[in-house]
């Protein structure tokens, strides 16, 4: 039996806005490592630092272990400062990763949810966060005017 409940679907919204594709200053706040026969992954956890309207706010998305993937968690671990020791004995440690900071540009895809799409430093986050926009992602004005 269906029942018609009138107001359900507003509880059912999350009541904080969806961050939205771009560059942010964020802190890892955990990681754990999910064993799967073709592709093993990292889920990382990370928490907005800036911009400050998204303070606070929580980014979750995947790092893969696979041959074809490891540049990636690589340069996440190397921009986020992970401990060098470490990585060069090809060693994560999971209790090691809260509290590294970094920047991160994302995207949302449908099939995966949130991309991890690049890592930067922390050190480069006044850098990144004024840059302009892309002008790959800008409509070209002179062409437009022809």
């Amino acid at each position: 039996m269906k029942r018609q409940v009138p107001g359900l679907a507003e509880t059912a919204r999350d009541a904080r806005p969806e961050i939205p594709d771009g560059v942010f200053l964020v802190r890892v706040d955990g990681a754990q490592f999910r064993w799967h026969a073709t592709k093993p992954f990292y889920v990382l956890r990370l928490s907005v630092i800036e911009p400050r309207a998204l303070a606070g706010q929580s980014i979750v998305g995947r790092l893969y272990c696979t041959q074809k993937a490891m540049w990636k968690l690589g340069w996440f671990l190397r921009d986020f400062l992970y401990d060098p020791e470490l990585l060069a004995h090809e060693q994560v440690d999971e209790k090691a990763l809260p509290g590294l900071r970094g920047v991160v540009k994302i995207s949302h895809s449908v099939i995966n949810g949130i991309n991890l799409d690049g890592f930067a430093p922390a050190s480069q986050w006044e850098e990144l966060s004024t840059a302009p926009v892309s002008s790959a992602s800008r409509p070209n004005t002179a062409e437009a005017t022809r």
